[in-house]
């Protein structure tokens, strides 16, 4: 196989990972009923001016399956902080106590679930489509090499080791999307 071929194969690879990387980010921002500091990942609080990630301003701790404890390491940054979970938008009201701020995760309804799992859905169907693109890419650089040369074997040869890869990172969507809808129906 030539060192080029070789290179468009890696590159795919590389590619697909990311696209996978992302989805798991993806995934971890939808909760399942269950409280995890990763769920204010993504969200910046105004600290003298400039935005900043919470994890950055404040000590944020699960105090168990359904609350979230945030304590930020100025007081005056407690203000800020509740405003900025509530324009985030992620469905729960920071509880606000003078020293602290509490995160209740109220259990989730039947029909709550089925909104977030269609949310994952559509993450993993994003996910799908980065890949069959990566895939779509990789394959019109092989048809540029046998144009310039590269024989028809090894073109097919190339061909076949990129939908090899494309069907193990699909599979491994699917795996991810399964994983999280096992774990957003239990109750």
């Amino acid at each position: 196989m030539s060192e080029e071929l070789q290179m468009i194969i890696e590159d795919t690879e590389d590619g697909m990972k990311k696209a996978i990387s992302h989805l798991e980010a993806e995934l971890v921002k939808i909760r399942a009923g269950k409280a995890s500091p990763a769920m204010l990942d993504g969200i910046n609080v105004d600290y003298y001016g400039s935005p900043t990630p919470i994890a950055q301003v404040a000590n944020i701790s699960v105090l168990d399956v359904r609350t979230i404890s945030i304590q930020p390491w100025e007081k005056n940054m407690l203000q800020a902080i509740e405003k900025s979970i509530m324009q985030a938008n992620i469905g729960v009201t920071p509880q606000n106590d003078g020293n602290q701020i509490r995160i209740f995760m109220p259990p989730l309804t039947e029909e709550r679930r089925k909104e977030l799992f269609k949310k994952a859905s559509g993450e993993g169907e994003h996910s799908k489509v980065a890949i069959r693109s990566i895939r779509r890419e990789a394959i019109e650089q092989i048809k540029k090499l046998e144009k310039d040369g590269l024989s028809e074997d090894a073109a097919k040869d190339g061909e076949t080791s990129i939908q090899e890869i494309t069907d193990r990172f699909i599979s491994l969507v699917e795996k991810h999307l399964a994983a999280k809808e096992k774990e957003m129906m239990t109750v």
